[in-house]
Protein backbone atom coordinates (compact mmCIF):
# COMPACT_ATOMS: atom_id res chain seq x y z
CA UNK A 1 0.00 0.00 0.00
CA UNK A 2 1.64 3.39 -0.76
CA UNK A 3 2.63 5.41 1.89
CA UNK A 4 4.44 8.84 2.90
CA UNK A 5 6.49 9.62 6.04
CA UNK A 6 6.06 13.29 7.61
CA UNK A 7 9.06 14.59 10.44
CA UNK A 8 7.50 16.73 12.95
CA UNK A 9 10.35 18.65 14.62
CA UNK A 10 8.52 20.27 17.27
CA UNK A 11 7.19 17.49 19.91
CA UNK A 12 4.02 19.78 21.08
CA UNK A 13 3.15 20.61 17.54
CA UNK A 14 1.97 17.01 17.27
CA UNK A 15 -0.73 18.36 19.43
CA UNK A 16 -2.16 21.58 17.67
CA UNK A 17 -1.85 19.81 14.27
CA UNK A 18 -4.03 16.74 15.61
CA UNK A 19 -6.47 19.20 17.28
CA UNK A 20 -8.21 18.88 20.63
CA UNK A 21 -9.53 15.30 20.91
CA UNK A 22 -7.73 14.53 17.64
CA UNK A 23 -10.77 16.64 15.75
CA UNK A 24 -8.51 17.92 13.07
CA UNK A 25 -6.74 14.61 12.59
CA UNK A 26 -10.02 12.83 11.79
CA UNK A 27 -10.97 15.84 9.61
CA UNK A 28 -8.12 15.07 7.46
CA UNK A 29 -8.61 11.37 7.38
CA UNK A 30 -12.37 11.08 6.49
CA UNK A 31 -11.54 13.80 4.15
CA UNK A 32 -9.17 12.53 2.22
CA UNK A 33 -9.76 8.63 2.94
CA UNK A 34 -6.11 7.89 4.39
CA UNK A 35 -4.49 6.62 7.30
CA UNK A 36 -2.37 8.62 9.62
CA UNK A 37 -0.53 6.87 12.30
CA UNK A 38 2.33 8.61 14.71
CA UNK A 39 5.56 6.80 15.20
CA UNK A 40 7.83 8.89 17.36
CA UNK A 41 8.58 12.03 15.39
CA UNK A 42 7.05 10.77 12.59
CA UNK A 43 3.52 10.63 10.74
CA UNK A 44 3.37 7.70 8.61
CA UNK A 45 0.27 8.31 5.71
CA UNK A 46 -1.58 4.93 3.77
CA UNK A 47 -4.21 4.72 1.31
CA UNK A 48 -4.19 4.94 -2.04
CA UNK A 49 -1.30 6.90 -3.70
CA UNK A 50 -3.02 10.21 -5.28
CA UNK A 51 -4.78 10.22 -1.50
CA UNK A 52 -1.57 9.67 0.07
CA UNK A 53 -0.33 12.69 -2.06
CA UNK A 54 -2.83 15.29 -1.16
CA UNK A 55 -2.78 14.09 2.52
CA UNK A 56 1.33 14.68 2.67
CA UNK A 57 0.50 18.43 1.16
CA UNK A 58 -2.35 18.78 3.48
CA UNK A 59 -0.48 18.21 6.61
CA UNK A 60 2.47 20.01 5.38
CA UNK A 61 0.83 23.41 5.13
CA UNK A 62 -0.94 22.99 8.53
CA UNK A 63 2.04 22.02 9.93
CA UNK A 64 3.52 25.37 8.21
CA UNK A 65 0.48 27.00 10.11
CA UNK A 66 1.14 25.51 12.91
CA UNK A 67 5.24 26.76 13.11
CA UNK A 68 4.29 30.18 11.74
CA UNK A 69 1.59 30.89 13.77
CA UNK A 70 2.02 28.62 17.14
CA UNK A 71 -2.18 27.47 17.36
CA UNK A 72 -4.24 25.86 14.71
CA UNK A 73 -7.98 26.41 14.18
CA UNK A 74 -10.91 24.73 12.88
CA UNK A 75 -11.38 27.17 9.50
CA UNK A 76 -7.84 27.01 8.95
CA UNK A 77 -8.09 22.64 8.58
CA UNK A 78 -10.97 23.03 6.51
CA UNK A 79 -9.69 25.79 4.15
CA UNK A 80 -6.75 23.77 3.56
CA UNK A 81 -8.98 20.66 3.05
CA UNK A 82 -10.95 23.14 0.63
CA UNK A 83 -8.05 24.13 -1.83
CA UNK A 84 -6.31 20.41 -1.68
CA UNK A 85 -9.63 18.27 -1.91
CA UNK A 86 -10.36 18.72 -5.82
CA UNK A 87 -13.20 21.27 -5.23
CA UNK A 88 -11.19 24.75 -5.18
CA UNK A 89 -12.99 27.65 -3.17
CA UNK A 90 -15.20 26.84 -0.79
CA UNK A 91 -17.84 29.59 0.17
CA UNK A 92 -17.83 28.37 3.71
CA UNK A 93 -14.53 28.77 4.87
CA UNK A 94 -12.30 31.97 5.06
CA UNK A 95 -9.74 33.21 2.44
CA UNK A 96 -6.53 31.46 2.17
CA UNK A 97 -4.40 34.47 2.45
CA UNK A 98 -6.18 35.02 5.58
CA UNK A 99 -3.67 32.13 6.96
CA UNK A 100 -0.82 35.06 6.95
CA UNK A 101 -2.55 37.93 8.79
CA UNK A 102 -0.05 40.17 10.35
CA UNK A 103 0.77 40.06 13.98
CA UNK A 104 -0.34 43.33 16.40
CA UNK A 105 2.73 44.64 16.90
CA UNK A 106 2.77 45.12 21.01
CA UNK A 107 5.45 46.27 23.86
CA UNK A 108 8.16 43.95 23.83
CA UNK A 109 6.97 42.30 26.67
CA UNK A 110 3.67 41.70 25.61
CA UNK A 111 1.87 38.67 24.32
CA UNK A 112 1.90 38.32 20.48
CA UNK A 113 -1.67 39.01 19.26
CA UNK A 114 -2.42 38.13 15.21
CA UNK A 115 -6.12 38.15 14.19
CA UNK A 116 -7.26 34.81 13.79
CA UNK A 117 -10.45 35.19 10.84
CA UNK A 118 -10.40 37.46 7.96
CA UNK A 119 -13.21 39.43 10.16
CA UNK A 120 -11.01 40.01 12.82
CA UNK A 121 -7.90 40.98 10.21
CA UNK A 122 -10.87 43.63 9.19
CA UNK A 123 -11.84 45.03 12.69
CA UNK A 124 -8.28 45.39 13.10
CA UNK A 125 -7.30 46.97 9.87
CA UNK A 126 -10.82 49.74 10.77
CA UNK A 127 -9.59 50.33 13.82
CA UNK A 128 -5.81 51.35 12.15
CA UNK A 129 -7.12 53.53 9.60
CA UNK A 130 -9.87 55.21 11.31
CA UNK A 131 -10.54 57.41 14.56
CA UNK A 132 -14.04 55.62 15.01
CA UNK A 133 -15.00 52.29 14.67
CA UNK A 134 -18.12 50.37 15.65
CA UNK A 135 -17.71 46.76 16.12
CA UNK A 136 -20.70 44.44 16.39
CA UNK A 137 -20.60 40.78 16.89
CA UNK A 138 -21.08 37.41 18.76
CA UNK A 139 -19.96 36.50 22.28
CA UNK A 140 -16.21 35.35 21.92
CA UNK A 141 -15.28 36.57 18.56
CA UNK A 142 -12.52 39.05 20.00
CA UNK A 143 -14.29 42.40 19.89
CA UNK A 144 -12.74 43.61 23.02
CA UNK A 145 -9.60 41.61 22.88
CA UNK A 146 -8.38 43.24 19.97
CA UNK A 147 -9.63 46.50 20.77
CA UNK A 148 -6.91 46.84 23.49
CA UNK A 149 -4.55 44.99 21.61
CA UNK A 150 -4.69 47.79 19.34
CA UNK A 151 -4.62 50.20 21.75
CA UNK A 152 -1.46 48.92 23.13
CA UNK A 153 0.06 49.19 19.75
CA UNK A 154 -0.88 52.82 19.83
CA UNK A 155 0.52 53.61 22.99
CA UNK A 156 3.81 51.57 21.54
CA UNK A 157 3.97 53.33 18.67
CA UNK A 158 3.24 56.55 20.73
CA UNK A 159 0.22 57.71 18.52
CA UNK A 160 -1.69 58.72 21.52
CA UNK A 161 -0.46 59.14 25.19
CA UNK A 162 -2.39 57.01 27.01
CA UNK A 163 -6.00 54.08 27.10
CA UNK A 164 -9.22 54.66 28.76
CA UNK A 165 -11.07 51.95 29.13
CA UNK A 166 -15.30 52.15 29.48
CA UNK A 167 -18.08 50.58 30.72
CA UNK A 168 -21.09 50.82 31.14
CA UNK A 169 -22.07 49.84 35.00
CA UNK A 170 -25.50 47.87 33.34
CA UNK A 171 -26.20 44.57 35.47
CA UNK A 172 -27.04 41.34 33.26
CA UNK A 173 -30.64 40.27 34.57
CA UNK A 174 -29.24 40.17 38.18
CA UNK A 175 -29.63 42.95 40.66
CA UNK A 176 -26.01 42.63 42.63
CA UNK A 177 -27.42 45.34 45.29
CA UNK A 178 -24.38 47.58 46.88
CA UNK A 179 -21.05 46.83 46.59
CA UNK A 180 -17.95 47.83 49.46
CA UNK A 181 -15.23 49.78 48.37
CA UNK A 182 -14.27 52.35 46.62
CA UNK A 183 -15.22 53.59 43.39
CA UNK A 184 -12.68 51.11 41.39
CA UNK A 185 -13.89 48.31 43.76
CA UNK A 186 -17.35 49.12 43.39
CA UNK A 187 -17.53 49.14 39.22
CA UNK A 188 -14.93 46.04 39.18
CA UNK A 189 -16.96 43.67 38.14
CA UNK A 190 -18.00 45.60 35.27
CA UNK A 191 -14.94 46.27 34.12
CA UNK A 192 -13.38 42.82 34.55
CA UNK A 193 -13.65 41.48 31.07
CA UNK A 194 -11.13 44.31 29.90
CA UNK A 195 -9.08 43.87 33.01
CA UNK A 196 -8.93 40.24 31.73
CA UNK A 197 -7.86 41.35 28.35
CA UNK A 198 -5.21 43.44 29.48
CA UNK A 199 -4.13 41.15 32.29
CA UNK A 200 -3.81 38.24 29.05
CA UNK A 201 -1.63 40.26 26.55
CA UNK A 202 0.97 41.97 29.66
CA UNK A 203 2.42 41.01 32.46
CA UNK A 204 0.70 42.05 35.91
CA UNK A 205 3.41 44.03 37.16
CA UNK A 206 3.12 46.41 33.86
CA UNK A 207 0.03 46.62 33.70
CA UNK A 208 0.38 48.14 37.76
CA UNK A 209 2.87 50.77 36.67
CA UNK A 210 0.22 51.67 33.64
CA UNK A 211 -2.71 52.45 35.56
CA UNK A 212 -0.36 54.01 39.27
CA UNK A 213 0.97 56.40 36.38
CA UNK A 214 -2.67 56.83 34.90
CA UNK A 215 -1.41 55.35 31.38
CA UNK A 216 -3.96 53.14 31.56
CA UNK A 217 -7.71 54.11 33.14
CA UNK A 218 -10.41 52.18 33.54
CA UNK A 219 -13.74 54.20 34.10
CA UNK A 220 -17.45 53.38 34.31
CA UNK A 221 -19.44 55.22 31.50
CA UNK A 222 -20.94 57.35 33.98
CA UNK A 223 -17.63 59.12 34.91
CA UNK A 224 -17.16 60.19 31.27
CA UNK A 225 -19.07 63.75 31.41
CA UNK A 226 -17.41 66.89 30.91
CA UNK A 227 -14.04 65.43 30.08
CA UNK A 228 -11.93 65.89 26.44
CA UNK A 229 -9.07 63.72 26.11
CA UNK A 230 -6.91 64.66 23.79
CA UNK A 231 -3.96 61.91 21.97
CA UNK A 232 -5.98 58.96 23.98
CA UNK A 233 -7.24 55.62 23.07
CA UNK A 234 -10.62 55.10 24.35
CA UNK A 235 -12.71 51.75 24.17
CA UNK A 236 -16.22 51.11 25.27
CA UNK A 237 -17.41 48.07 25.82
CA UNK A 238 -20.56 46.59 26.28
CA UNK A 239 -21.95 49.58 23.67
CA UNK A 240 -25.08 47.92 23.36
CA UNK A 241 -26.46 48.08 26.93
CA UNK A 242 -26.12 52.32 26.20
CA UNK A 243 -28.54 54.88 26.10
CA UNK A 244 -28.60 57.38 22.56
CA UNK A 245 -28.02 59.89 25.41
CA UNK A 246 -24.89 58.35 26.84
CA UNK A 247 -23.39 57.22 23.78
CA UNK A 248 -23.93 60.89 22.32
CA UNK A 249 -22.06 61.99 25.65
CA UNK A 250 -19.05 59.29 25.48
CA UNK A 251 -18.56 59.78 21.63
CA UNK A 252 -17.96 64.15 22.04
CA UNK A 253 -15.75 63.09 24.68
CA UNK A 254 -12.96 63.13 21.68
CA UNK A 255 -10.17 65.24 21.30
CA UNK A 256 -7.03 65.92 19.03
CA UNK A 257 -5.53 63.12 18.00
CA UNK A 258 -7.70 60.44 19.62
CA UNK A 259 -9.40 57.41 18.94
CA UNK A 260 -12.48 55.68 20.12
CA UNK A 261 -13.60 52.61 19.62
CA UNK A 262 -17.31 50.66 20.41
CA UNK A 263 -18.54 47.29 20.90
CA UNK A 264 -21.01 45.24 21.94
CA UNK A 265 -23.62 42.38 21.26
CA UNK A 266 -26.75 43.69 20.20
CA UNK A 267 -28.74 40.11 20.58
CA UNK A 268 -27.26 40.75 24.48
CA UNK A 269 -28.63 44.25 25.03
CA UNK A 270 -29.61 44.49 29.10
CA UNK A 271 -31.51 47.66 28.72
CA UNK A 272 -35.46 47.67 29.77
CA UNK A 273 -37.64 46.50 26.37
CA UNK A 274 -38.80 50.23 25.44
CA UNK A 275 -34.85 51.83 25.79
CA UNK A 276 -33.38 52.05 22.14
CA UNK A 277 -30.20 50.68 22.31
CA UNK A 278 -27.21 53.57 22.01
CA UNK A 279 -24.83 51.26 19.77
CA UNK A 280 -27.84 50.41 17.15
CA UNK A 281 -28.81 54.36 17.00
CA UNK A 282 -24.79 55.60 16.27
CA UNK A 283 -24.50 53.18 13.72
CA UNK A 284 -27.17 53.97 12.27
CA UNK A 285 -26.40 57.72 12.13
CA UNK A 286 -22.67 58.03 11.97
CA UNK A 287 -21.92 55.30 9.56
CA UNK A 288 -21.78 57.67 6.65
CA UNK A 289 -19.03 60.02 8.40
CA UNK A 290 -16.18 60.43 6.75
CA UNK A 291 -14.03 58.45 9.31
CA UNK A 292 -16.18 56.44 10.55
CA UNK A 293 -15.85 52.80 10.44
CA UNK A 294 -18.52 49.73 11.26
CA UNK A 295 -17.54 46.21 11.58
CA UNK A 296 -19.97 43.28 11.94
CA UNK A 297 -17.93 40.14 12.92
CA UNK A 298 -20.23 36.65 13.05
CA UNK A 299 -19.80 33.08 14.23
CA UNK A 300 -16.80 32.31 12.13
CA UNK A 301 -14.89 35.04 14.03
CA UNK A 302 -15.56 32.90 17.26
CA UNK A 303 -12.29 31.80 18.65
CA UNK A 304 -13.28 30.71 22.48
CA UNK A 305 -14.44 26.79 23.40
CA UNK A 306 -15.81 25.49 19.91
CA UNK A 307 -18.97 24.81 21.88
CA UNK A 308 -19.01 28.72 21.82
CA UNK A 309 -19.95 28.88 18.25
CA UNK A 310 -22.31 25.85 18.75
CA UNK A 311 -24.60 27.72 21.10
CA UNK A 312 -24.68 30.87 19.38
CA UNK A 313 -25.79 29.33 16.11
CA UNK A 314 -28.17 27.49 17.99
CA UNK A 315 -30.05 30.58 19.87
CA UNK A 316 -29.52 32.97 16.19
CA UNK A 317 -31.34 29.57 14.36
CA UNK A 318 -33.94 29.59 16.74
CA UNK A 319 -35.03 32.86 16.91
CA UNK A 320 -36.60 32.82 13.47
CA UNK A 321 -38.96 30.25 14.59
CA UNK A 322 -39.88 31.82 17.82
CA UNK A 323 -40.75 34.67 16.24
CA UNK A 324 -42.94 33.11 13.59
CA UNK A 325 -44.97 31.24 16.17
CA UNK A 326 -45.28 34.54 18.28
CA UNK A 327 -46.75 36.07 14.84
CA UNK A 328 -49.23 32.72 14.12
CA UNK A 329 -50.75 33.13 17.52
Amino acid sequence: MPEATLFISQPHHIRLLFGARDEFLRQVRDSLGIDVVLRGDELRLQGEAENVERGLKVLTELQSIVERRGHLEDWQVRDVLAGNNGGGYSPDVPARASRDLPSIDLLDRARRVVPRTPGQAQYAAAIAEHDLVFCTGPAGCGKSYLAVAMALQALRTEQVRKIVLVRPAVEAGEKLGFLPGDVLAKVNPYLRPLLDALNDILDFDQVKRYMARDIIEIVPLAFMRGRTLNETFIILDEGQNTTITQIKMFLTRMGQDSKIVVNGDTSQTDLPGHVTSGLVDAIERLAHIPGVATVQLTGRDIVRHRLVRAVVDAYESDEAPRSSRKRQR
